[in-house]
């Protein structure tokens, strides 16, 4: 049995029309390179060795994801640095118009002019932001974002923001600088990448807190993610009842193992059935962003 065979596997003995997958990622070739090669050099902000295992070029990952059976995908883009985003989110609304099973998505980053970007991104149809806390390496609640999360708050906008401290902390990861955010813009809906790796029990505090946050199951339970940062598996009660606001996410494909790998770990947990893996690989997404099967 091939790879796309063994996924297929897993969603259609669900009886599911397929994946909704909300953290892939695409981007402009040339940064899609230099991502590539920072995990190829180990950076500090992974800490060990990852190989790419869709280390293809971008007609040849579309299909892969098309033949895995995902129905709606994100392209999710972040900055480094200033005067970055803007043209990010140009790329991303090309590609989204050219790719209707890609979510449109969007970035920003501290700097000013960022809220008329939003507002721009927003009023041409982005469906998703991506922010990278860790390697953007800001404060959510830096006063350039203050207009920037109000736009998207109004907007009622998803976001789905890295802001845990895996692989690596960073100056501004962790529970406390996305509770404060929160205490601010309590509206906001958030999913929150990686379930806050390391740090899952706080976050799904937070989900739990907010009706709005949501978790990403991006690594988490695979084997790779095991060895450092396993879930802890005292909260899988808790996980389970949050069932409806738990969102597939793979990180595709910039992953050191298959996508099978992805779905098995999820479906390998003990205390959740069928019906929350419905809701995990298809249906809390399709729900989020109001798509229906096809």
């Amino acid at each position: 049995m091939n790879e796309s065979e063994s996924v297929h596997q897993i969603w259609t003995s669900l009886g599911l029309p397929g994946i909704v997958d909300v953290h892939t990622h695409f981007m402009p070739k040339s940064v899609m390179d230099k991502v590539w090669q920072y995990f190829d050099s180990a950076g500090p902000l992974v800490g060990r060795e990852w190989p790419i295992t869709y280390r293809t070029d971008e007609a040849d990952r579309l299909t892969t994801l098309r033949e895995f059976g995902v129905q709606a995908f994100t392209s999710l883009v972040y900055p480094h640095k200033p005067q970055m985003a803007a043209w990010l989110n140009q790329w991303a609304a090309q590609f989204a118009a050219a790719t209707p099973d890609c979510l449109h998505t969007a970035t920003f980053y501290p700097e000013p002019g960022a809220d008329d970007y939003v507002k721009s991104a927003i009023d041409g149809g982005t469906r998703i932001f991506k922010a990278h806390i860790q390697v953007g390496n800001y404060d959510p609640n830096d006063p350039l974002l203050d207009d920037v999360w109000g736009t998207i708050e109004d907007a009622r906008t998803s976001v789905v923001i890295h802001c845990g401290s895996g692989p690596a902390p960073g100056q501004f990861t962790g529970p406390d600088r996305i509770h404060a955010l929160l205490r601010r813009y309590p509206r906001l809906v958030l999913i929150i990448a990686h379930m806050g790796m390391p740090e899952y029990a706080e976050f799904l505090d937070l989900c739990e807190q907010h009706p709005g946050v949501r978790l990403d199951t991006t690594m988490v339970f695979t084997p790779f993610a095991d060895e450092t940062m396993p879930f802890p598996r005292a909260e899988t009660a808790r996980l389970r009842d949050l069932g409806d606001r738990i969102l597939f996410g793979s990180d595709f494909p910039n992953i050191p193992y298959g996508y099978a790998t992805a779905m098995t770990a999820l479906t390998s947990i003990d205390e959740v059935d069928d019906d929350w893996l419905r809701g995990v690989f298809h249906h809390n997404g399709a729900r989020l962003f109001g798509l229906t099967p096809s």
